[in-house]
């Protein structure tokens, strides 16, 4: 069976490689350009990252030494533009509309398993893997997403919205090791990425302050940050998109009767919204409405469902019901109370180990009231 490996240079997917070759597999490996790190301007002209920032061509050539070393052959294709129409061009859409996207599902979504997808079946290959810590379980009808041996690492939380088709051609080599293991490994075949550091943050920044980026591309306009309760100024923020609900940090807004936290924003009035201490009831929510709806299981759950959700990556699961609308959206709801669900953000559903896909978070409500509206009501009456 030939098998497209996407071989990032970093030490996950080697060793994934490196596994399913053990396994008897016919494995061929490519590197994916999703960035153009080489100029110093996008598509539309504006500054970029340097090279040094997001190593774009070391982690090719690291990719390179890996290939060698494990005997592979090694392809090259660049999905720059498609990375910038369909992952770039979305996450900054929904930062001017005030939400928190998450670009790494996006990136799952639209490159790793529809554009490279296409490309390995293009080629004639029977299934595509990556270095994703997770689980496929093949049945003889259909494919299941099952969370990682190592918890610690799983991330079937960003691969909630690819497709079933891409699922069912899909190997996770990873899905039973743990990462102490993955780095042996490495050490004992002795390759130059056995301790190389993972990747930290989004590829098009980098190391670089996730604020500074932005500004390239969303300009600073500095507004008040006003305590809910009080109704009081408690100082200015430097543009309000670049908040998500629940931040503590880089508020700048200290003193007594913190810590505070973002509880809701407003882009029209240019006004970030704040509340003291974590158990703050202004953070908590006790519904949310979910749209964009991938579901990877074929059994759609009927009526009110209980099982669980995360609401952002390394989250506990949470226990909550869910109930399918006539428009497709899931009403989510968790009488229990949640802190910090964040529009933007994927709601990911669970059974168990079991994956049964993800949708973006709409709207945030408690008591049946959406919490951005309270929060207008509370302080202007609207």
């Amino acid at each position: 069976m030939r098998v497209l490996v996407g071989l990032s240079g970093g030490v996950d997917s080697a060793i994934a490689a490196y596994l399913l070759k053990q396994q008897g597999y016919d494995v061929t490996c490519a590197f994916m350009r999703n960035w153009d790190s080489t100029t110093n301007q996008d598509f539309l002209g504006n500054p970029t990252i340097d090279d040094d920032i997001c190593p774009q061509e070391k982690d090719y050539n690291d990719a390179k030494a890996v290939a060698e070393a494990l005997g592979l052959e090694l392809l090259r294709v660049d999905f720059i533009k498609e990375y910038w129409d369909y992952v770039f061009t979305s996450f900054l859409e929904d930062y001017k509309k005030g939400r928190t996207p998450n670009p790494d599902i996006l990136c799952n979504k639209y490159i790793k398993f529809s554009s490279f997808f296409d490309f390995a079946k293009s080629k004639g290959f029977d299934m595509v893997a990556t270095g994703h810590y997770a689980k496929v379980d093949h049945q003889e009808d259909e494919s299941f997403l099952l969370k990682a041996h190592d918890t610690n690492k799983d991330q079937s939380y960003f691969l909630c919205q690819i497709s079933k088709e891409a699922l069912r051609q899909t190997l996770f080599p990873l899905g039973e090791v743990d990462k102490p293991e993955v780095r042996r490994i490495a050490a004992e075949l002795d390759l130059i990425i056995a301790k190389k550091k993972d990747s930290t943050g989004i590829c098009f920044i980098g190391e670089r302050n996730f604020r500074e980026f932005l500004k390239n591309y969303l300009p600073a306009k500095s507004g008040n940050i006003i305590d809910v309760e009080s109704k009081k100024v408690l100082g200015q923020h430097e543009g309000v998109l670049y908040y998500t609900i629940g931040q503590r940090k880089g508020l700048n807004i200290g003193g007594v009767g913190g810590p505070w936290f973002v509880v809701g924003k407003d882009v029209q009035r240019n006004e970030l919204y704040v509340a003291a201490h974590e158990d703050n009831p202004w953070l908590v929510s006790d519904c949310c409405l979910v749209s964009g709806m991938n579901w990877l299981v074929n059994d759609v759950p009927q009526g009110k469902y209980a099982c669980c959700a995360k609401f952002r990556y390394r989250q506990k699961d949470h226990p909550v019901f869910i109930e399918v609308l006539e428009d497709g959206n899931i009403n989510c709801t968790y009488p229990q109370g949640i802190p910090a669900v964040t529009p933007g953000q994927q709601a990911v559903f669970y059974q168990g180990d079991v994956c049964l896909g993800g949708g973006v978070i709409e709207v945030i409500y408690r008591d049946g009231v959406d919490i951005a509206t309270k929060i207008q009501e509370t302080l202007y009456g609207e």
